[in-house]
């Protein structure tokens, strides 16, 4: 599917598994969305752009890489999204985190803002937009609107799962955004949810229903 990533990575698709299973506790629920936010931001980050330096080893001189320019700023879509952001943060320590406080209304499914606190300099860093589930997208969409209107620039989706007509929505509605994530389900079904999914991401991190 043009402009997404489906990290099929072994390791990924094993712990996605495990957070599918019903029976998962919170506690294991939350340390494997941790992990697979390490391992899905290896993938997005592949291609990020670098320059060569001089350092001195404790023998000799020579030359390596390291990232070019300014670092990343993480977007966690609240509340799910901040599942994603330790096991990211422990591979970047030095990106900026953004906040996005968005809820789905029941009834429309529409997306509702509650808070919004991110960066002054967005339109300078790469922008990592996170939330577990890419379901009507409505949410992602209006995340995505925020940041652009406060000026980033380059952005990516990254999910843990991704019903079809999410994808659609959102590359409709920024088609310049890339989506990263571990499955493309069947469909959603009346209530929104994602099929066969795995839930309510947030209330199996956070042990409410």
């Amino acid at each position: 599917m043009q402009g997404v990533t489906v990290v099929d990575h072994p390791l990924v698709q094993h712990k996605l598994t495990l957070m599918r299973d019903k029976e998962r506790s919170t506690k294991g629920f939350r340390q494997l969305l941790n992990e697979i936010g390490m391992l899905l931001c290896y993938e997005v980050t592949r291609d990020l752009p670098v320059e060569r330096i001089q350092i001195e080893t404790p023998l000799t001189t020579t030359e390596g890489v390291q990232i070019a320019g300014k670092k990343l700023v993480f977007a966690p879509i609240l509340r799910a999204g901040v599942g994603f952001l330790d096991g990211m943060l422990t591979l970047v320590p030095a990106a900026r985190v953004a906040h996005i406080g968005l809820y789905r209304d029941p009834e429309s499914l529409q997306a509702v803002e509650y808070y919004f606190k991110a960066p002054s300099d967005l339109a300078d860093r790469m922008v990592l937009v996170l939330d577990p589930m890419l379901a009507t997208a409505n949410s992602a969409v209006a995340a995505i609107d925020r940041l652009k209107e406060r000026g980033a620039k380059d952005l990516r989706f990254v999910c843990l799962l991704a019903a079809p007509e999410g994808i659609e929505k959102l590359r409709g509605a920024h088609p310049d955004v890339h989506i990263w994530t571990a499955s493309i389900d069947e469909r959603l079904n009346d209530h929104g949810y994602i099929v066969p999914g795995l839930g309510d991401a947030g209330d199996r991190m956070y042990g409410t229903r």
